[in-house]
Order: structure tokens, then sequence, then C-alpha cells
């Protein structure tokens, strides 16, 4: 038997349990994280205890949702459980992607418990320079 030295965590996680259990109806948000690097966009979503089959992104214009859902491991029939605290239910997290981005290269992995979203940068939206040609004109003023 595990025994609990700190009640307050305790209520706060049953506050939680309570208060926020994730269905698809009404799911509990993931956290993420979003950066730059070079020409790509990153976003990652900790999803630990998930499996990649329970895993669902879509992308409509420039929405990018991303669902998951963790069940139970072990069947709660047979077993009694002494103590369970990692959050069971359905997870979801929608971002709106800027123009910048070519959501049709999106590229998706999955390695221990974090799901890894790479979008490429749209070449109409990478800096580039523009030259100058020709000779430039110039007028003559009479007078």
């Amino acid at each position: 038997m595990l025994m609990r030295t700190d009640p307050f965590r305790e209520l706060d996680r049953i506050t939680e349990q309570l208060l926020r259990p994730g269905t698809w109806s009404r799911p509990s948000a993931m956290p993420m994280d979003a950066y730059r690097e070079g020409d790509e966009y990153v976003v990652a979503f900790d999803l630990p205890g998930v499996s990649p089959e329970a895993i669902d992104i879509d992308v409509e214009r420039n929405m990018l949702t991303v669902k998951a859902e963790r069940r139970p491991e072990v069947d709660t029939g047979q077993v009694q459980m002494e103590l369970s605290e990692r959050p069971l239910g359905a997870f979801s997290r929608q971002i709106v992607l800027a123009d910048t981005l070519d959501t049709e290269r999106i590229d998706a992995a999955y390695e221990a418990g974090v799901l890894t979203l790479r979008i490429p940068i749209a070449e109409r939206a990478k800096p580039r320079k523009i030259s100058v040609g020709g000779e430039p004109r110039r007028k003559q003023l009479k007078g």
C-alpha cells in the first residue's frame, strides 16, 4: 500500500478529476511547446502513456486539431486500485496556423510520450532578395 505525505496534493488531484474529466465532448487540454527551428515550425505535445493509435491529427484550412485518449491499462474489474493519479480520458488542443505555413507537408513523430509536429515554412513566406536590373532612366530637363 502506498502512503501519501501531502494531503493538499491529493485534494488538488481529486478536485481536478471531479471538475475537469476529459471526455470526447469536453476534452482536457494537453501541454505543448511551439517554436521555430530554421525553416520549420515545431509543435510538441506531452502525451505520456498514450498509444500512437489513440492519437488523431486533423488540419482543416488553417486549424490544426490534435486529439488523444488515454485508457486504463488494467482491467479494473479484477484489480483493486490502491492509487490512481495518472489522468485518463480524452485530451485535445486546437491551434490556428498562420498562412505562412505549408499545411500540406506536416510531419508527425511520436517518441517517449511526446508528439512532435514539424510544419515547413511556405516558400512564399521565406525572405528573398530581389535584384534590380537595367540602367536607371535619366531625364534631361530642357529649359
